[in-house]
Protein backbone atom coordinates (compact mmCIF):
# COMPACT_ATOMS: atom_id res chain seq x y z
CA UNK A 1 0.00 0.00 0.00
CA UNK A 2 1.24 3.46 -0.47
CA UNK A 3 1.97 6.20 1.61
CA UNK A 4 -0.51 8.77 2.21
CA UNK A 5 -0.21 12.06 3.42
CA UNK A 6 -2.91 14.85 4.94
CA UNK A 7 -2.58 18.52 3.98
CA UNK A 8 -4.95 21.22 4.60
CA UNK A 9 -6.60 23.58 2.34
CA UNK A 10 -7.66 26.93 3.52
CA UNK A 11 -10.55 28.51 0.95
CA UNK A 12 -11.19 32.02 1.12
CA UNK A 13 -13.90 34.24 -0.48
CA UNK A 14 -15.54 32.51 -3.64
CA UNK A 15 -13.54 29.75 -3.21
CA UNK A 16 -15.09 29.16 0.33
CA UNK A 17 -18.50 29.82 -0.69
CA UNK A 18 -18.03 27.48 -3.92
CA UNK A 19 -16.63 24.45 -1.51
CA UNK A 20 -19.12 25.02 1.12
CA UNK A 21 -16.40 25.15 3.91
CA UNK A 22 -13.79 27.53 5.30
CA UNK A 23 -10.78 24.33 5.60
CA UNK A 24 -10.35 20.79 5.40
CA UNK A 25 -7.82 18.08 5.34
CA UNK A 26 -7.29 15.39 2.10
CA UNK A 27 -5.50 12.96 1.79
CA UNK A 28 -2.96 12.11 -0.90
CA UNK A 29 -0.48 10.03 -2.25
CA UNK A 30 2.32 10.58 -0.31
CA UNK A 31 4.29 12.06 -3.16
CA UNK A 32 1.98 14.16 -4.47
CA UNK A 33 1.82 17.62 -6.07
CA UNK A 34 -0.66 20.55 -5.50
CA UNK A 35 -2.38 20.00 -9.13
CA UNK A 36 -3.32 16.42 -7.15
CA UNK A 37 -4.40 17.94 -3.86
CA UNK A 38 -6.53 20.80 -6.33
CA UNK A 39 -8.46 17.53 -7.90
CA UNK A 40 -9.41 15.36 -4.82
CA UNK A 41 -11.02 19.15 -3.72
CA UNK A 42 -12.84 19.41 -7.53
CA UNK A 43 -13.60 15.84 -6.54
CA UNK A 44 -15.15 16.53 -3.01
CA UNK A 45 -16.90 19.21 -3.89
CA UNK A 46 -18.10 19.64 -7.72
CA UNK A 47 -17.59 21.83 -11.19
CA UNK A 48 -18.39 25.40 -9.20
CA UNK A 49 -15.19 25.03 -7.41
CA UNK A 50 -13.39 23.84 -10.93
CA UNK A 51 -14.05 27.42 -11.77
CA UNK A 52 -13.35 29.29 -9.38
CA UNK A 53 -10.37 27.47 -9.27
CA UNK A 54 -9.24 28.76 -12.69
CA UNK A 55 -9.17 32.30 -11.58
CA UNK A 56 -7.13 32.12 -8.15
CA UNK A 57 -3.36 31.69 -6.79
CA UNK A 58 -2.01 29.94 -4.34
CA UNK A 59 -0.13 30.27 -1.25
CA UNK A 60 1.84 26.85 0.39
CA UNK A 61 2.82 26.96 3.96
CA UNK A 62 2.45 31.17 3.74
CA UNK A 63 4.67 31.44 0.48
CA UNK A 64 3.04 32.00 -3.39
CA UNK A 65 3.45 29.47 -5.89
CA UNK A 66 2.50 29.37 -9.58
CA UNK A 67 3.52 25.80 -10.58
CA UNK A 68 0.52 23.39 -9.39
CA UNK A 69 3.24 20.52 -10.51
CA UNK A 70 5.02 21.96 -7.53
CA UNK A 71 5.56 18.98 -4.60
CA UNK A 72 3.06 18.87 -1.64
CA UNK A 73 3.55 16.87 1.41
CA UNK A 74 2.24 15.91 5.08
CA UNK A 75 0.85 18.59 6.95
CA UNK A 76 0.83 21.47 4.57
CA UNK A 77 -1.01 24.30 4.22
CA UNK A 78 -2.39 25.38 0.88
CA UNK A 79 -4.41 28.38 0.82
CA UNK A 80 -6.27 29.14 -2.09
CA UNK A 81 -7.37 32.73 -3.00
CA UNK A 82 -9.44 34.24 -5.81
CA UNK A 83 -8.93 37.64 -7.16
CA UNK A 84 -10.67 40.07 -4.30
CA UNK A 85 -12.58 43.22 -5.51
CA UNK A 86 -11.44 47.13 -3.89
CA UNK A 87 -8.37 48.38 -3.33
Amino acid sequence: MAEQAAATIRYFAAARAAAGTAQEQITIPGTSSIAALLSAAVDRHGPDLAKVLLRCSYLLDAVAVHDTEAPISEGQVLDILPPFAGG
